[in-house]
């Protein structure tokens, strides 16, 4: 079913189905742009231009080439200084929301947790094996 929506880019309303995020005439337009890109990056001289460089060149705003990389439409594999920021650090990635440091840190971070977790589970263990050894004993 689709939904009533404003075009973030241009203010119309759209019908969103979930397949596209703009409107019918800007996804023209960013289409348009994406091929314009993808000329420019086709070019062997240009397969190793940053984000910055193909900003300059074709007029297309870092935002958009982000969404196209994050999409899977332009590959880091093929032109290697493209990515998009970590939503934590905001450092570019080329997979996943995280770069590979903000990664390793919530990773390291996760297991201090769960090794603070069995600590403490292990620290009620031993106080509710006391508590029965005790109430035996009074028995």
């Amino acid at each position: 079913m689709a939904e009533l929506r404003n075009c973030p880019t241009c203010g119309e309303f759209f019908n969103y189905t979930g397949i596209r995020d703009v409107c019918a005439k800007c996804a023209r337009d960013e289409e348009k742009m994406y091929e314009e890109v993808y000329r420019f990056l086709r070019r062997r001289e240009n397969r190793a231009a940053t984000i910055e460089r193909i900003v300059e060149a074709t007029g297309v705003t870092e935002e958009l080439l982000h969404k196209w990389v994050r999409k899977g439409r332009l590959q880091p594999a093929l032109f290697p200084n493209l990515g998009y920021p970590c939503d934590n650090c905001g450092k570019l990635t080329q997979k996943g929301k995280l770069c590979d440091s903000c990664t390793e840190d919530l990773k390291k971070d996760l297991r201090t947790f769960e090794a603070a977790q069995e600590f403490r589970e292990a620290v009620v263990e031993s106080d509710r094996g006391t508590y029965l050894a005790e109430q035996r004993k009074n028995r």
